[in-house]
């Protein structure tokens, strides 16, 4: 049995449909076939071989080849060209240069301009074109020049327009692909300064076990375990970007009564409630927590300055949970804020790499951020 499509189906898909290149093309299509109508009853008139019916079939066929303004522009140009000489219709042409000089940018449609020109003259000085569009040579470049120049200049400027909003959304993603490589670089140095730090220390004490088990048959399996173990450091060095600036440990729990005072002297109060079960968490996750806890209070500086900022980490199971919220201010900051945008890019790589999920949303009046990651410990 055939099942109609649900209403929020069908409003989706015709939401999808409303704003894709080919609706535009149909939109552009009819609007011109609309406005030539305009001039049926006048063509019927002057050209005996069409009536109101073969005019309107005429115009319609021509306005249809605007479908194609996007791939093959100069199709619809053509035609306009054509319907300019044969029934004396300027509408078309305009559309037709627009597209020109939307698509295929600011020569092209120099060179559409003048040949429209060239062409409509040619026409001018021929016996029979139609005086209302033109008696005389100042009458022929105050209406036909204008027509052209204007519908190419527009579409030139929107194609300018489209270069920047194509180079910005390339901007962005470049951003976006920036900030997650370098968060991937940092877990990267977070891991080779955590595991590192165990690899020594478990190197060193396979050595001291084997020195006490000298003579014995266990010394050798000892002295195994240590070659075992410097390899491995070794070859984590080797695989993961060093930090030669940065010696000192990554910010775990505890530094987060230090973020929060930050953000208090900057005018804005925290709220920060770290449950007891979090602090056996390991110092790669301690890590994670610290630098998403980070990001949302900076973005909170930013965005809302001088409102109460909310944190609370707890462990739910096999999970533990970051929210982070803060109110909205009425009105958006003064001076704006600078901010590059990568910032949420940065922590959704960063829980991501540890297996969990990050949300970022408006609630009401306010903002929220919410991170569930696995906590790791045996329960």
């Amino acid at each position: 049995m055939l099942r109609l499509p649900t209403v929020p189906a069908l409003r989706r898909c015709v939401d999808r449909w409303a704003v894709s290149p080919r609706a535009l093309d149909v939109v552009a299509a009819l609007s011109a076939f609309g406005l030539m109508c305009l001039d049926v009853p006048g063509l019927a008139r002057a050209d005996n071989s069409l009536t109101g019916v073969t005019a309107t079939l005429v115009l319609a066929a021509g306005a249809a080849t605007l479908v194609l303004r996007r791939r093959l522009p100069w199709v619809p140009y053509l035609v306009a060209l054509g319907l300019m000489g044969w029934l004396h219709e300027l509408t078309m042409i305009q559309f037709a240069l627009y597209s020109i000089g939307r698509y295929r940018g600011r020569r092209a449609a120099v060179v559409a301009t003048l040949l429209y020109v060239g062409v409509a003259y040619g026409l001018f000085l021929t016996p029979g074109w139609p005086a209302r569009h033109g008696a005389t040579l100042s009458d022929f470049l105050s209406l036909v020049v204008p027509i052209g120049v204007l519908a190419a200049g527009v579409g030139i400027a929107a194609y300018r327009q489209d270069l920047v909003r194509a180079l910005e959304v390339q901007r962005r993603e470049a951003a976006a692909r920036q900030a997650v490589q370098e968060e991937r670089i940092s877990v990267g140095r977070d891991v080779h300064d955590l595991v590192g730090r165990e690899l020594t220390v478990l190197a060193v004490r396979a050595e001291v076990l084997a020195v006490r088990a000298r003579g014995e048959g266990h010394q050798r399996d000892f002295e195994e375990l240590a070659d075992t173990a410097r390899r491995a450091h070794l070859m984590l060095n080797e695989t993961i970007v060093r930090r030669a600036d940065r010696d000192v440990a990554t910010p775990g729990l505890e530094g987060l009564a230090e973020l929060a005072g930050e953000s208090e002297r900057m005018g804005g109060p925290v709220e920060l409630t770290v449950a007891e079960e979090a602090k056996a968490l390991s110092p790669l996750r301690q890590a994670a927590v610290h630098r998403v806890v980070r990001e949302c209070l900076t973005n909170a500086a930013k965005h809302a300055p001088g409102l109460p900022v909310t944190v609370a980490i707890t462990v739910e199971g096999p999970d533990l949970r970051i929210e982070v919220r803060n109110p909205l201010p009425k009105t958006p900051p003064d001076p704006a804020p600078v901010s590059t945008g990568t910032g949420l890019f940065s922590m959704e790589e960063r829980v991501s790499s540890m297996g969990g999920t990050l949300k970022a949303r408006r609630e009401g009046d306010g903002y929220q951020v919410t991170a569930l990651l696995p906590t790791g410990l045996s329960r």
